[in-house]
């Protein structure tokens, strides 16, 4: 069977290639269980990454099923699975503080046509070949921020006035807000991560985040907790889609969103590309990662002009699809429209969600973002430890751009010193 080597630099969609050489029944069979499994990994999770973006919960599912959609049916990967991810949540909230939500829309359509451009100019192998480093720094640096946004909802916190975008004012409101903890918020949010780090040791097939979801909602209903639900805060889910609509655009708000545009491209190309890269890993295939990226441009763009955030390949799903048994892109297509199914017939069960719960849910999402080991490992290497912890400290300082910059540049230079050693010897 052909790894797809040969053929990784043209555009031409995996959909296309499977298609051609055959899809049957079997394959089918596999695709639509694969689908269903990772929808229901999507739907809490989806969710939560809206709400804590700042942006209403359907929003999440909007992205979803237009990314997993479009993702899956153009992309250059047989097991990509697009949507919201959780490493997105600090560029998206800031941007809908500071833009509003139109300002989002149109920041997440011209970043779509950043990466289909990018893909286009066949320049992705420069997005694939940030140092591992920089990768691992802003990855850690965006898991410790995400953590930090969940800790008012996962206690229940009364904050004394808007909650700030950097880390460590954020961190110090929080703790004037200590008196305020609800310990029903807080016994929720708490026990829905601890069921999920459970059923992922214990029963790692079983839908934790969904069960923990489900659970916390019940208990918190049966035992009538005083605590906020999606109902209580956003006054439940839209139901039904949305009809398309392009955000208004002006020269000057163009402008003005162009620099955030900016960070949506570089994150989206690299957490994409990496993704694809992890499903190489466990499959033995070879995606194709200029088409890749012009996909991942194509579905952020459909996803503004649903309402949508931004849309990029989630590892943690594309790998659910893998093991689920997924032959083809198929099955990502069909998790799209398993979750279009309970925008249209069951959105009002989510009303009663607690916030803490999805607060639970990202916590588990962050533990698992954080390479751990990797940091760990990195830190023992002096020049790659000098990039780690640059990128590390200034993507928690500063933002996500300005550390994946620094850390790259910072990087290059350490190269080139050391190329211009001269060796012993020579």
């Amino acid at each position: 069977m052909p790894d797809g080597s040969a053929t990784a630099h043209l555009y031409f969609p995996k959909l296309a290639t499977v298609l051609t050489e055959g899809y049957g029944f079997r394959s089918f069979r596999n695709d639509i269980f694969a689908g269903l499994t990772v929808a229901i990994v999507a739907l809490p999770l989806s969710m939560a990454i809206a709400v804590a973006s700042g942006v209403a919960p359907e929003k999440g599912l909007y992205t979803a099923v237009i990314g997993g959609f479009l993702v899956s049916a153009l992309g250059g990967s047989r097991f990509q699975i697009g949507g919201p991810a959780g490493a997105f949540i600090v560029l998206v909230a800031a941007t809908a503080g500071k833009f509003g939500v139109d300002g989002l829309l149109l920041t997440v359509l011209v970043s779509g046509l950043m990466l289909t451009v990018v893909g286009l100019l066949r320049l992705a192998a420069l997005i694939r070949y940030i140092p591992h480093a920089v990768t691992v720094g802003f990855t850690c640096g965006i898991a410790i921020t995400i953590l930090a946004s969940q800790l008012k909802d996962l206690g229940g916190l009364t904050l004394p006035g808007i909650e700030p975008g950097p880390f460590f004012p954020k961190l110090a409101m929080l703790g004037q807000a200590l008196p305020t903890v609800s310990f029903a918020a807080f016994g929720i949010g708490a026990g829905s991560a601890a069921l999920i780090f459970i059923l992922q040791r214990w029963r790692p097939i079983w839908p934790g985040m969904l069960i923990a979801v489900v659970s916390a909602s019940v208990a918190a209903l049966v035992l009538r907790l005083p605590i906020e639900t999606i109902g209580s805060h956003f006054g439940g889910i839209a139901h039904g889609f949305p009809a398309p609509r392009l955000p208004p655009v002006t020269p000057s708000r163009l402008f003005e969103i162009l620099p955030a545009a900016f960070s949506f491209t570089i994150l989206g190309g690299v957490e994409s590309l990496l993704s694809a890269k992890v499903a190489d890993g466990m499959t033995g295939r070879k995606h194709r990662y200029n088409m890749e990226l012009v996909a991942q441009g194509i579905a952020n763009i459909a996803s503004a002009f649903f309402g949508g955030i931004s849309v990029t390949g989630t590892i943690a799903r594309t790998a659910t699809n893998i093991r689920a048994g997924a032959r083809s892109p198929v099955a990502g297509m069909l998790h799209a429209g398993f979750l279009l199914l309970f925008i249209l017939f069951a959105a009002p069960l989510a009303n009663f969600i607690p916030l803490s719960a999805l607060a639970g849910v990202l916590v588990v999402v962050c533990w698992n973002m954080a390479e751990k080991e990797e940091f760990l490992a990195l830190l023992g290497k002096w020049p790659s430890a000098i990039v780690l912890i640059a990128t590390f400290g200034l993507t928690l300082v500063k933002d996500l751009t300005f550390g994946i910059v620094a850390g790259c540049l910072l990087a290059a230079l350490l190269a080139a010193f050391r190329r211009a050693i001269p060796k012993e010897g020579d």
